[in-house]
């Protein structure tokens, strides 16, 4: 857990810099969190013999299919930090509505895998999978907004769209 910990935090600070040599070392690091999620989620699964090959195949392409959709998220934190200091309001409006877009993309992914999952497991067994995907993710979330600073917009003299 505590490497889980520290796999996020670089995530994190990865995505707050600009070089290429960050977004590589991002990259690793990605790869790293994904070998350690991996392992923990083995260790709260418990599968059977019958179990383990289906579960892993789909968990496999499961997880591709999140990373790709995770890679718009980082996308878009990336833009923030990068538009930090300067701010406007179109960017802020392009910003949220992708956020508004990858959150229901993440949705609609977690729908269609659920009942994917419910076709290998039991139904107790695939909402303990999801239960552990998600504390995983609430974990991530909360180290990345650790990291990630509040937009100060107190002194914002744009209009508010009407």
């Amino acid at each position: 857990m505590e490497k889980l910990f520290l796999l996020i935090a670089i995530i994190g600070f990865g995505i707050m810099s600009y070089a290429q040599q960050a977004n590589d070392y991002l990259e690793v690091t990605r790869a790293a969190l994904k070998t350690e999620k991996k392992a923990m989620i083995a260790e709260v699964m418990s599968l059977t013999q019958e179990e383990s090959e289906p579960f892993w195949a789909l968990y496999n392409e499961f997880q591709g299919k999140l990373y790709t959709v995770n890679t718009k998220y980082l996308k878009i934190i990336n833009e923030f930090s990068e538009n930090y200091e300067n701010m406007g309001g179109e960017k802020a409006n392009d910003l949220m509505k992708r956020m508004f877009a990858y959150d229901t993309e993440i949705l609609k992914l977690k729908k269609v895998y659920y009942k994917k999952f419910q076709k290998v497991l039991s139904p107790e067994k695939t909402l303990m999978y999801f239960q552990a995907e998600n504390k995983i993710d609430i974990l991530i979330d909360f180290e990345m907004s650790s990291v990630i600073p509040l937009l100060d917009a107190r002194d914002s003299n744009e209009e508010p769209n009407k």
